[in-house]
């Protein structure tokens, strides 16, 4: 939302916004220009004298601002519909969809049109250590995340097209897996080029696809993988042909697909292998991905956004083979509806840590439901603690953490921003 506020002021618009909470997003905003009123109630005035109004799909039905705007017949505009409308103007665009990894790729994509120097626009996800989550300079190129939340992607007409992976996630969108399956191989068959990954799609690609993998032979493949503190080196194959030696920065083995996802799509739009090159081993990392944020109590922190049993298993493998005994987990689950749907999932995925402490859960955008809280997981996952409050889990950080242990902090919700405030020294209330 952001991204498309600071997007529609560039081109001239008075926009105002609101949100719930002051963040470093609102200030952000605010530094630019844009209003923005903090608050549950919203701005009702400001609604009163828009032309038009534009709302994410996670608020809620009955948000007094949104009502407001359908009573006075004000033109409404979902988030991704406006992303659409401004995708659809550009030349060459691109759009990244999956379950896992859009964020990194589309930034890794973003970094790869820097590096040719190319005009275009970028939004991204989440924040790029240096772009941020919104990058313009020039509006010939686009590169924009395709989200499955409500079957948004499908509101995305980029002429290329990415597909990472697919996996259950936002089940509360979808009739079944089915479905979900149906819509990402819905959104695959829009484009006019069309770059998926060669391994574990629940769907037959469409005969236009170009593939991209690791393990399977692929059209655009990473051979020869090495790694270093789990920071991987790898050579591109082209349609079997050697092209050229890959070192990247982030952590962790799974940004090996997504640079090859973005190898393959800037390939397809006809960009040099040298750019390529030099985009991908420039990008360092998006901000909640394997960020360390200091230290605390003579440990390293680690901040990562992994919510999925898949992101949390990945994640803590990574971490375990650069920490090994030395990590403590902190958990906060997001979402009451993605813990109950994937409880055992995550149950696995957690079982094992020695040192875990569960968050109580991020509600996000729904109410209380005890089969899908923290508390519950906690209580399943056995051999584990549980808190509700940021002193007793300071207190617990305190007793437990070491010179040189690591102490990693996974979630979508707020807990980032408690690790944040915890490291920078400040006491908790």
């Amino acid at each position: 939302m952001s991204a498309l506020a600071l997007h529609i002021k560039r081109q001239g618009f008075h926009v105002s916004g609101s949100d719930v909470n002051v963040g470093e997003t609102v200030e952000k905003l605010r530094a630019c220009g844009i209003e923005v009123c903090v608050g549950k109630e919203g701005d009702l005035q400001r609604v009163e004298e828009a032309d038009a109004v534009v709302y994410t799909d996670a608020i809620s039905p009955e948000n007094k601002e949104l009502l407001l705007a359908k009573s006075l017949l004000k033109q409404l505009w979902r988030r991704a519909e406006v992303l659409g409308e401004l995708i659809a103007s550009f030349p060459f665009s691109v759009a990244v969809a999956g379950s896992h990894g859009k964020t990194t790729a589309t930034a890794m994509y973003a970094r790869i049109l820097k590096a040719a120097r190319l005009p275009f626009t970028a939004f991204i996800g989440g924040e790029d250590q240096e772009m941020g989550n919104y990058f313009f300079c020039g509006e010939e190129y686009v590169v924009a995340e395709a989200c499955e939340y409500k079957k948004n992607l499908l509101l995305i007409p980029a002429k290329t097209r990415i597909v990472l992976n697919v996996d259950q996630d936002h089940m509360e969108c979808y009739r079944d897996f089915a479905d979900l399956t149906n819509t990402f191989l819905e959104f695959a068959k829009g484009g006019e080029r069309l770059v998926v990954c060669a391994e574990g799609l629940p769907f037959t690609p469409p005969e236009n696809a170009v593939t991209f993998g690791v393990e399977k032979w692929a059209d655009y493949q990473a051979r020869e993988l090495k790694n270093e503190g789990e920071r991987y080196a790898f050579t591109v194959y082209e349609f079997g042909k050697r092209l050229c030696r890959v070192r990247l920065k982030a952590v962790g083995k799974c940004h090996v697909y997504n640079a090859l996802a973005a190898f393959a799509s800037a390939r397809l739009n006809g960009l040099k292998v040298k750019e390529i090159k030099a985009g991908l081993e420039r990008f360092s990392s998006v901000k909640r991905r394997f960020e360390e944020l200091g230290k605390l109590y003579g440990a390293t922190v680690i901040a990562d956004y992994a919510h999925h049993p898949k992101e949390l298993a990945s994640t803590l493998a990574t971490a375990k083979k650069i920490f090994g005994e030395r990590l403590i987990v902190v958990f906060q689950p997001h979402t009451y509806s993605r813990t109950k749907a994937l409880l055992e999932e995550f149950v696995a995925a957690l079982r094992g840590v020695e040192r875990l402490m569960l968050y109580k859960t991020y509600p996000a955008r729904e109410k209380y439901d005890g089969a899908g809280s923290a508390k519950l997981l906690a209580e399943r996952v056995g051999d584990c603690l549980y808190t509700e409050s940021k002193n007793s889990l300071a207190e617990w950080l305190r007793r437990t953490a070491k010179e040189n242990d690591c102490i990693l902090f996974l979630g979508a919700g707020d807990i980032y921003y408690l690790a944040k405030y915890l490291v920078s020294g400040v006491k908790s209330k």
